[in-house]
């Protein structure tokens, strides 16, 4: 892997090492799509085998997504400097090194729930940090390769997301009854090819650094606003972690043994406002406000598509089951969808400019959530073909309108926006879903049968939602089948209401589109910006151009 030392970024079509580098970021991100899948897929398998909590299940989803954004921003402010190339060797090693960590598992933890739900913890926080950094390269090497049409391109690179869903989760699925661990080992496919192909690669220079761009420049575009964001999404989850690991707050901790709660929301809000403050100092900016708007609106956006993603398979286990097949399926149909519509974007983004397409998709996206909600029998393939088509364009879509507008923010801004989307999914979005599921569980058993309650209930859990009081899951599989069948069909329906929750977050992702569109109505329409003399092809698609929903 070497870097490009030319003064300008390459043109898309320039070359064919442009494309056999594009190639090798498709097969990164399908490589990141196959840690993500095959977790959906055995999480029922860990739970079972290590009598996880559901809110632990979703946890460890989270866990699985937020440290990307630490990797994703951290790496953001330092490729330019470092190289892409070494920047994919660390991803190259996290994805190795998360894969052996999770398949020892179950000899290092040796019957213990606790050992086992935290090594669990780790080699997913570890593939969440080769994910992050092989997004904090991809992204912004696909935006300087084809820097005349960004979201078209963006929308191609990450149709390797769901084309990565649809192939680990069609191989995944094929394996059957075979152990976890063999599963877990599928990631180490796309890991080699990846791997292999970008050793003969050359990185070209960032469209920012080609542009004579500064680097205070860059840091100005996200501002103290936009570093308060992430901040407070890591440090809020970081803590957290360290509690739960005994190593600061908790009663055997060293640092900070037994602080009470106001203490512990005291000592994060000062570690976050030091560092924003620092950040800010450097900046001199506060950021800009329509990026900050947009960092905001990723955190429903990600919950909309990752956060469902990742417990699809199990919300839908029920229904599917009827019908004799795996919740999974539903989350492998959607992606195709996904993956064959990303294909074709430039089109459809011309037609309906990219603001116009993300707000059809928040009103598609929340109608597939509601059905999936209410879904029975065959009409579940209706329901997840309605939300497969409104979850589509949402992470692309965003990752263009941000390289279009904030091109002076390179990297940075185009990484940190994927960085919060994912923070929010993963310290808000996937343990929501758990947790929702684990209270309405608690709150309907308690009404329906006390007694039964009372017997199955276990010791209260902490999470960043607060107290709740799960299940034992041994005390359940003791019960007579009866009793059992009561517990099911509660959970059954605990899961479909977390669907409908959830699809409030495309309903507010509706409002802020809309705001959006009459905002550049006002100045006369979308326009893509652009940093080098070059003028910009993406009017073709996205400039200029008003779709009818800006009209």
């Amino acid at each position: 892997m070497s870097e490009a030392s030319t003064n300008a970024p390459a043109e898309s079509g320039s070359g064919g090492e442009d494309y056999v580098l594009f190639w090798a970021c498709f097969i990164a991100l399908i490589a990141t799509a196959f840690g993500f899948i095959i977790r959906a897929l055995i999480m029922d398998d860990w739970g079972q085998e290590f009598g996880l909590t559901e809110t632990q299940k979703g946890e460890i989803f989270g866990v699985g997504l937020w440290p990307f954004a630490i990797s994703i921003v951290l790496f953001s402010l330092i490729v330019d400097k470092i190289g892409y190339g070494r920047a994919m060797v660390f991803a190259f090693i996290a994805h190795v090194v998360s894969a052996v960590v999770t398949i020892l598992t179950p000899t290092v933890a040796a019957g213990d729930s606790n050992t086992a739900y935290w090594m669990l913890y780790t080699g997913n926080f570890i593939v969440a940090l080769g994910n992050g950094t092989v997004e904090a390269v991809i992204n912004p090497v696909v935006a300087t390769m084809f820097f005349r049409q960004k979201t078209k391109w963006l929308n191609i690179l990450h149709a390797g997301w769901p084309g990565g869903l649809v192939l680990g989760g069609l191989l995944t699925l094929g394996m059957g009854d075979m152990d976890w661990q063999y599963k877990v080992g599928l990631i180490f496919i796309p890991v080699v090819a990846y791997g292999v192909m970008m050793l003969s690669c050359k990185f070209p220079v960032s469209e920012r650094v080609a542009a004579g761009v500064s680097y205070k420049a860059m840091l100005q575009e996200v501002g103290a606003l936009g570093c308060l964001v992430v901040t407070a999404l890591i440090v809020f989850e970081v803590t957290r972690v360290l509690t739960g690991m005994d190593l600061i707050f908790s009663e055997s901790a060293m640092l900070m043994a037994g602080a009470d709660d106001q203490t512990q929301l005291m000592v994060k809000v000062g570690i976050t406002l030091a560092i924003t403050i620092i950040y800010g100092l450097i900046a001199q900016s506060l950021g800009r406000p329509m990026f900050v708007f947009l960092l905001l609106i990723m955190i429903p956006l990600a919950t909309t598509e990752l956060g469902t993603d990742s417990w699809i398979s199990e919300l839908m286990e029920p229904e599917m089951a009827r019908l004799g097949l795996s919740g999974g399926w539903v989350l492998v149909y959607t992606s195709a969808i996904m993956m064959i519509l990303r294909f074709f974007a430039g089109p459809i983004v011309h037609k309906l400019s990219p603001l116009g397409l993300l707000a059809v998709s928040a009103v598609v996206a929340a109608g597939g959530l509601v059905f999936l909600s209410k879904s029975t029998g065959v009409t579940i393939l209706a329901a997840a073909t309605l939300y497969g088509f409104g979850k589509t364009f949402f992470w692309p879509t965003m990752l263009g309108v941000v390289a279009e507008q904030f091109p002076k923010g390179g990297a940075l801004t185009l990484n940190t926006i994927g960085g919060v989307g994912m923070l929010g999914v993963g310290v808000v979005g996937t343990a929501l879903l758990g947790n929702i599921q684990d209270k309405t569980v608690d709150d309907q058993l308690a009404k329906a049968d006390p007694a039964l309650h009372e017997q199955v209930v276990a010791e209260p859990e902490r999470s960043v939602f607060g107290t709740y009081q799960p299940l034992n899951s041994e005390k359940v599989d003791a019960l007579p089948e009866e009793e059992q069948e009561t517990i099911t069909g509660i959970r059954d329906g605990a899961k479909k209401s977390a669907l409908m929750t959830v699809a409030i977050f495309p309903v507010l992702m509706f409002i802020c589109y809309l705001i959006l569109i009459a905002y550049f109505r006002s100045k006369g329409g979308y326009e893509a910006r652009v940093l080098t003399e070059h003028d910009a092809e993406d009017a073709e698609f996205t400039g200029g151009v008003e779709g009818p929903m800006e009209a």
